[in-house]
């Protein structure tokens, strides 16, 4: 198996049927069960000859030969966990067989060669962005009202359904809408703790965001994060227009919101006098999220987003591949594409970092797969993260940024973020993607104003029952025998076609108002 992203084997093969299992690497222990297997169940294609025992979920593992306790299991060519008991050819393995292990990391060198980047191809691919006036391109054109503090959150909220019931947005199409960019922060916190310099970095992110042509910075006014403070920090030259307002200082709750939406409507033409223009694909960030996985995941949608990833970096793009605690086990794979030994110490140092936070709250990246997680097949952390390191594709990785950085460099880069989904894209909006992707083999729901998300779904079982939230249908892959590089190029065509205004699903449904989550560290005073 190549050393980048795990790749099945089915896709491109010919097929006399649809096969019941599916090994995915040649030294695999266990197949994954394509249906639901019933006793007495002869396994076909590459797992000739094995007979299933007893009944095997779709999607869940069966045992390709007998294992003893306590051996190693592997999966997508990989340790993915050991045998708590013996295992018998045939037979179902997960939680009640399998258990996770956290392994000691040994130093993640990078490979004196890294990998080539991959071949961008005849031509330069091109979206209809929106340029700000300092080259920052955009894919919307959104007004935020940014809370400094909980405490402002309803006003702010109040402010933008005003602005949504006045109709002033009618006059103004140009203008994709107006977001309250709220959270559960901002106050009872260490003054010069992390807490307070993660927070101010994510919204620092969203105020120089290009998407955002205008932004009011709300505060209550005795919060530890200053609304003027924090906006004194910001260059001029960085980041949209902005208007700074507390509550105390208007004089209540109905003075503000009428303030507000004054201040609103007078940066409304400005903001709605930029058109789109054509750009080169270089400008895309996109950022590669996945939440609700399954195993099929690792099969269809996560490999076939990494497809299009690598055609992101192709065209001199960025893609942002995140949520550490989900690509531990899986972190040898990215650290061997690293383009220099820095760039490999630099994910060590976080996977260090997950695990002594982790251990003082007395819990393990181990924990984290969920229970649709576990439903879906995914029985430990390994397996987990082996489907989610390929969404980063083959690209070498070029660099590792702390949550919620400005991504300053293109390619392949990786970004600190909790597997929590909100809380990891908004870190990646902060640091500047203008997409996002999100892979799901279960049905997540999921919207990131002010920034357009593409649902990817990995079964077309899954799109079928949910097709107004997915975008994508990544199941072909399986079911319809559209090869990886294919479903790949779908994918990028379908960014490009997002970038230039074309409204994702999650849009259409109105999602994404919920779903600024910073992520919050350190004590709450």
């Amino acid at each position: 198996m190549p050393e980048g992203s795990p790749r099945p084997l089915i896709p491109g093969q010919e097929q006399t049927s649809a096969p019941s299992a599916l090994r995915l690497s040649a030294g695999d222990d266990v197949a994954v069960a394509l249906r639901d297997l019933e006793a007495g169940t002869t396994l076909d294609a590459d797992c000739a000859g094995v007979v299933v025992r007893e009944a095997v979920p779709r999607g869940h593992k069966v045992a390709l030969r007998a294992l003893r306790a306590g051996e190693p299991v592997r999966k997508l060519g990989e340790v993915v966990g050991v045998a708590t008991t013996a295992i018998a050819e045939g037979q179902w393995v997960h939680q009640h067989n399998l258990e996770g292990t956290v392994p000691s990391l040994p130093p993640l060198a990078s490979p004196a060669s890294p990998p080539a980047a991959p071949a961008r191809g005849p031509g330069q691919a091109t979206f209809d962005g929106i340029v700000r006036q300092d080259g920052r391109v955009g894919t919307r054109n959104y007004l935020a009202v940014l809370t400094t503090v909980n405490c402002s959150a309803t006003a702010a909220r109040l402010i933008c359904r005003r602005v949504t019931d006045s109709g002033l947005l009618a006059g103004h199409p140009g203008v994709d809408g107006v977001v309250a960019l709220t959270h559960g922060s901002g106050c009872g916190t260490d003054t010069g703790g992390d807490g307070l310099s993660l927070l101010r970095r994510t919204l620092s992110g969203y105020a120089r965001h290009p998407n955002v042509a205008g932004v009011l910075v709300l505060g209550l006014g005795c919060e530890v994060n200053q609304a003027h403070e924090l906006v004194e920090t910001w260059p001029p030259d960085e980041t949209a227009p902005a208007e700074v307002m507390t509550i105390q200082e208007q004089g209540g709750t109905r003075a503000t919101v009428e303030e507000g939406l004054s201040r609103l409507a007078a940066m409304l033409p400005a903001a709605a006098s930029v058109r789109r223009t054509p750009v080169e694909a270089s400008h895309l960030v996109l950022g590669l999220e996945c939440g609700g996985s399954d195993a099929f995941s690792a099969i269809t949608a996560n490999p076939s987003l990494g497809a299009a990833a690598d055609l992101v970096v192709a065209h001199g793009g960025t893609a942002i591949l995140g949520e550490t605690p989900e690509i531990c086990g899986a972190e040898h794979l990215l650290a061997r594409r690293a383009v220099t030994p820095a760039v490999a110490d630099a994910l060590q140092e976080r996977i260090h970092w997950w695990r002594s936070y982790t251990s003082a709250h007395g819990a393990s990246v181990g924990d984290n797969p969920s229970p649709g997680n576990k439903a879906g097949g995914l029985t430990t952390i390994a397996e987990k993260s082996l489907g989610a390191v390929a969404k980063g594709g083959t690209s070498p990785l070029v660099a590792v940024y702390r949550y919620g950085d400005k991504v300053d460099r293109p390619g392949l880069v990786f970004m600190d973020t909790p597997g929590y989904d909100p809380v990891s894209v908004t870190g990646m909006v902060a640091g500047g993607a203008n997409v996002v992707c999100f892979t799901t083999g279960r049905g997540s729901v999921f919207g990131s104003k002010p920034v357009p998300c593409l649902k990817l779904a990995s079964t077309s079982d899954l799109y079928r029952r949910m097709e107004e939230d997915m975008d994508l249908d990544c199941g072909a892959v399986l079911e319809g025998g559209v090869s990886l590089a294919e479903m790949g190029r779908r994918i990028f065509e379908a960014v490009l076609a997002t970038a230039s205004g074309r409204r994702t699903k999650s849009e259409m449904l109105g999602l994404g108002d919920e779903e600024f989550v910073p992520w919050q560290v350190g004590a709450v005073l």
